[in-house]
């Protein structure tokens, strides 16, 4: 099968060196392996006819060259040609001149978005009708439901005149995909390489089919009934409008040149082990070498939302599911025992996957590997806190020691709470002081309840379709913006009566609701992730926090920042040193104790951290109860001051940065090259990678929430399966955290293995 040649091909064309030698090298190899799949099926003959492929993403597309033997044809022979049917020429060193069709093909792409392919051939049968200038009427649904409700007559014109171009654009545009031209040859087109060839093969079949019919009964050839004939060509026209959407409503790719050096983790790992050779640690500075232009990057997700679902062709969906299937049969054993017994299975959000959850039994540095021996490249780094990677054995070694010496936990002040909440207050100076707790949630729950205490205040903000944890007071307008409480089952309407959601970055909005709130006795806390919901999901202007700063001053809220992800993983300085931005409270996890349990804790202002005093009398101005018997245990606070120690030695989060920026660009210009509409963009470590858009979804259109919702989970899930049956986890298909475990060759690795998914979507 022609599908099988590509897959083959685009295996075998991953590397970027390779592809600088020949532009649009992967379009051209389309041509090529269409030309020698109709040459072996005897459609094509020595230099008759013409081939040519829409080069994505651009006004060009990559024809077969003028009288030039099919079987000699090389990917550098093929021709790039733009939509006024010019010859574009390159600097691959072959000169050959494009077919002399070239008009034709350009107006075919123009008047026909859905068309990604082209084939224009003298097949005997079909052409034997051109003779005759006989159409084909509709004699089967499968022919009407991929060529047209008939196979028409295009008037005759001499060959490789702006006449028969006329006359070929005008016969296209009623939506047809296959047509035959007077005293000359057949037409076929198609939505990708495989159709247009399945096309012209199908068009070769009916051919030959009503040859004989005419022969045999001549006047008695019957038609299929003209309602199923309808309903047939309805479902060619919703396939054609959905393609064509693909390509109207995408905005211009981002370029990145085959040729363009990706930018190297190696490179900032080699100068940070330079400058840290003596005693003192590495240079500080911050994961993001460059901040993304929101205005684009929304740009470019309302595109991709505006567009139907692109994903896995069918058969390559059963592909990804039998890989599970075969290779992971010891991870389904046991996450089917574990139903018994936890409920859903597993205990843990993030290991809820598609088709079902991996069990891990190794973990190391880039890598994780399953019970089957699978081995995986690791972009979910336990959901964000393993910067240095995973299973780090300098700090593994030194937590090792404290715990021999002292246990896990007294129950007893330890050394290592204060050495932790010192080392933060070095690298985060505007946290004065600090109090360490069980997780993200618990540390999220305090500060509001801190917030309110020390202001006298209830009401408090959260940013629509932010994740600030599972207590009752926040699982309001979660992950959707606009949807206050449609997750919060088990939580009366009393726990959630005093927050309120502004939508994402619209500081419009959140004044008007801080004005509300004023009538209600004032806003006691706004609570953001700095670099905008879902760790930047619904990315963050650049100016947005010192905005809402600024509102926080003028209604006399606190600002509270979340950085359970951005803290130490955008730098030691946390997103507040980045953007220069002094929140009065922030909330930690994940990166705290580096990967250990109790990954959690808020810090800030000292007076206002007064409110948090321990003490069972409440004396030391404390005046509300937090806790937990393990909080503040000597092992989890010795791996994060270890952790936060060999964080500022490496250089840890730059490096995990760089290899973001690397893996990132490097998708782009996948992207760039599959002319998918997916959306790759990162925040130094925190990669995104957009292929469905369901995040950005909200309730400000409702109809489309509901319509699409399901459609764009699901292809989420598909996708992060299929990067899973390639070796690569995610965090649900759509966001990846790097670490400086990640080398150049790792994310090149990486870039292999996504380029080898991509090749296996819908259309490419």
């Amino acid at each position: 099968m022609f599908r099988h040649a590509v897959r083959v091909t685009m295996d075998a064309t991953t590397d970027p060196t390779e592809e600088s030698a020949v532009q649009h090298r992967r379009s051209r190899q389309h041509v090529v392996d269409m030309c020698r799949t109709m040459l072996a099926r005897g459609y094509l003959k020595a230099t008759e006819g013409n081939v040519s492929v829409r080069v994505p993403g651009h006004r060009l597309y990559a024809v077969t060259p003028s009288n030039y033997d099919y079987d000699r044809m090389r990917v550098e022979d093929i021709c790039i040609v733009d939509f006024d049917g010019k010859h574009v020429p390159d600097d691959s060193g072959v000169d050959l001149k494009p077919s002399i069709e070239c008009g034709m093909h350009a107006n075919i792409y123009r008047e026909r978005p859905d068309v990604n392919a082209v084939v224009h051939t003298h097949q005997p049968y079909a052409s034997a009708l051109a003779f005759l200038r006989k159409p084909i009427p509709a004699l089967t649904d499968e022919q009407v439901r991929f060529l047209g409700r008939e196979v028409a007559i295009i008037d005759y014109a001499p060959s490789g005149t702006s006449f028969l171009a006329r006359n070929v654009q005008k016969k296209v545009a009623s939506g047809d995909n296959a047509f035959i031209i007077a005293n000359h040859g057949v037409v076929a087109v198609g939505t990708d390489p495989d159709r247009a060839v399945f096309n012209m093969a199908l068009l070769e079949k009916v051919s030959i089919a009503y040859l004989l019919a005419l022969t045999s009964e001549a006047g008695k050839v019957h038609t299929i009934p003209t309602a199923i004939r309808e309903i047939a060509f309805g479902k060619l026209r919703a396939d054609e409008k959905r393609i064509a959407a693909q390509i109207t409503e995408a905005v211009e790719p981002l370029r990145v040149p085959a040729d363009e050096a990706l930018p190297s983790a190696d490179a900032v790992t080699a100068q940070t082990t330079d400058e840290a050779s003596g005693a003192e640690p590495a240079p500080l500075g911050y994961a993001i070498s460059a901040y993304p232009d929101v205005d684009d990057v929304m740009r470019r997700l309302k595109a991709l939302t505006a567009q139907p679902v692109r994903g896995l062709r069918h058969d390559a969906l059963l592909d990804v599911l039998n890989y599970f299937d075969t290779k992971c049969r010891a991870s389904k054993e046991i996450t089917d025992r574990a139903k018994r017994r936890i409920p859903g299975g597993v205990q843990h959000n993030l290991a809820f996957n598609y088709p079902f959850p991996l069990a891990i039994e190794k973990a190391e540095g880039a890598y994780l590997v399953d019970r089957d021996g699978n081995t995986y490249i690791d972009f979910l780094q336990a959901g964000g806190p393993t910067i240095l990677g995973s299973n780090y054995g300098p700090v593994n070694e030194r937590v090792a020691e404290v715990v021999r010496e002292c246990g896990p936990v007294t129950g007893l002040f330890h050394e290592y709470e204060l050495k932790l909440a010192e080392i933060i207050h070095r690298y985060m100076p505007h946290i004065q002081m600090y109090r360490s707790l069980g997780s993200g949630t618990e540390a999220v729950m305090a500060a509001v309840r801190g917030a309110r205490a020390f202001t006298g205040k209830k009401m408090v903000i959260k940013v629509g379709g932010a994740y600030h944890g599972w207590s009752d007071t926040m699982v309001y307008g979660l992950r959707v913006p606009g949807t206050y409480r449609m997750n919060a089952k088990g939580i009366p309407f009393g726990a959630t009566a005093r927050t309120r959601e502004a939508f994402p970055h619209d500081l419009g909005q959140l004044r008007r609701k801080l004005i509300e709130n004023r009538l209600r006795g004032g806003t006691a806390a706004v609570v953001v992730e700095p670099v905008g919901p879902e760790s930047g999901t619904r990315p963050a202007p650049r100016d947005f926090n010192a905005k809402v700063r600024e509102l926080c001053d003028e209604f006399g809220a606190l600002l509270i920042f979340d950085e359970v992800v951005t803290g130490f993983r955008l730098g030691l300085g946390g997103a507040a040193g980045y953007f220069g931005v002094t929140p009065d409270l922030t909330v930690l996890g994940k990166a705290v104790s580096g990967g250990y349990p109790m990954a959690g804790g808020v810090g800030g202002r000292a007076d206002v951290m007064a409110v948090f005093g321990s003490g069972l009398d409440g004396k030391s101005g404390a005046h509300i109860q937090v806790g937990g018997t393990l909080s503040a245990n000597p092992l989890s606070c010795a791996a994060g001051y270890f952790a936060i120690e060999e964080m500022a030695r490496t250089g840890a989060p730059v490096i995990a940065g760089r290899a973001g920026d690397r893996l990132t660009r490097g998708l782009q210009r996948l992207i760039d090259s599959y002319g998918l509409p997916y959306v790759a963009y990162n925040q130094g470590s925190i990669v995104h990678l957009e292929c469905s858009g369901v995040m950005l979804l909200d309730m400000r259109n409702p109809v489309k929430l509901l319509k699409e919702n399901k459609a764009r989970k699901r292809l989420m899930e598909q996708m992060g399966a299929a990067y899973t049956a390639h070796g690569i986890i995610t965090l649900a298909g759509s966001r990846m955290y790097t670490s400086m475990a990640d080398t150049d060759a790792v994310i090149d690795d990486a870039l292999g293995r996504f380029d080898q998914v991509f090749a296996l979507v819908e259309g490419v």
